[in-house]
């Protein structure tokens, strides 16, 4: 029973990350990575902003926004943030860019929602 949760939490994620770059693609965002892992962790997207900074992005899909944005807790940030240092220092090229912490949400019957600069690394 627990494997089926897992699976069907599983599909809904890869479908809400989906959902989340089409958006930000309309947005004229570049999709530089999906689920970019290293081992500080998992990164749901990796996007350039346009004449912006590089934005490591995590996709949330609940029920409500409010709840959504809540779910992304201290711990999840810094972890996101560790394994964003990694991505960046393996590719010099874009550090000069900058960077970003963003959210998207996405929820049933609505629109996905964009929180740009949603945290920054030791708030």
């Amino acid at each position: 029973m627990a494997d089926a949760r897992r699976l069907v939490a599983e599909k809904r994620g890869r479908r809400s990350e989906t959902w989340a770059a089409l958006f930000l693609r309309l947005k004229f965002y570049r999709i530089l990575g999906r689920r970019v892992r290293n081992h500080a962790g998992e990164i749901d997207l990796i996007a350039r902003a346009p004449f912006g900074p590089i934005c490591f992005i995590e996709v949330k899909a609940r029920s409500d926004h409010a709840s959504a944005v809540d779910s992304v807790g201290l711990r999840q940030r810094a972890r996101i943030a560790r394994a964003a240092e990694l991505y960046i220092a393996g590719r010099p090229e874009l550090s000069a860019r900058g960077m970003r912490f963003d959210i998207v949400t996405v929820s049933p019957r609505a629109l996905p929602r964009h929180i740009r600069d949603a945290w920054r690394p030791g708030d």
